[in-house]
């Protein structure tokens, strides 16, 4: 006997076996999987709509009654939290900045290393012109006092 692999599908009334009769195609199996999950989506979030305009509805008196309580706390809630963030976001900030400069000056040459190399030769050459033009300047203001000073015996 010959092993054949099994395969799904029917024997039609002549004896002939056609494999795609009775299966669905794949298109029509995912379309229906989509229909199904989008149609039970839609429903949920109508029901999540519904939920919320009542919770709204009955929620709106009690909050114009304690609306004198509830907005300066919330306010201060606010501020509160913000300021724990701007804190909590300093101190990352200076830990960044902590390791960075560690590992710039351990000599890993991190992001920007490039950079600030570059900005640092850039102001060592302006310092470098600006102490020459002081001292040929000094030079001139020297030469235009001992002429003064010359002209004045």
């Amino acid at each position: 006997m010959v092993d054949q692999p099994r395969t799904t599908g029917s024997y039609t009334y002549g004896g002939s076996y056609d494999p795609n009769i009775n299966q669905p195609s794949r298109q029509t199996v995912k379309f229906l999987t989509a229909a199904t999950i989008g149609v039970s989506l839609l429903f949920l979030s109508g029901l999540i709509l519904v939920g919320t305009v009542i919770g709204l509805i009955i929620a709106t008196p009690l909050l114009v009654l304690f609306s004198p309580i509830l907005v300066p706390a919330a306010i201060i809630l606010s501020l509160i939290a913000g300021g724990f963030l701007f804190s909590g976001g300093c101190g990352v900030a200076a830990i960044a900045a902590l390791s960075w400069i560690y590992n710039y000056v351990s000599g890993n040459r991190p992001a920007g290393s490039d950079t600030l190399d570059y900005a640092k030769g850039m102001i060592t050459d302006k310092a470098r012109d600006v102490k020459e033009r002081a001292k040929e300047y000094g030079n001139y203001a020297q030469g235009r006092v001992q002429e003064a000073t010359q002209g004045s015996y």
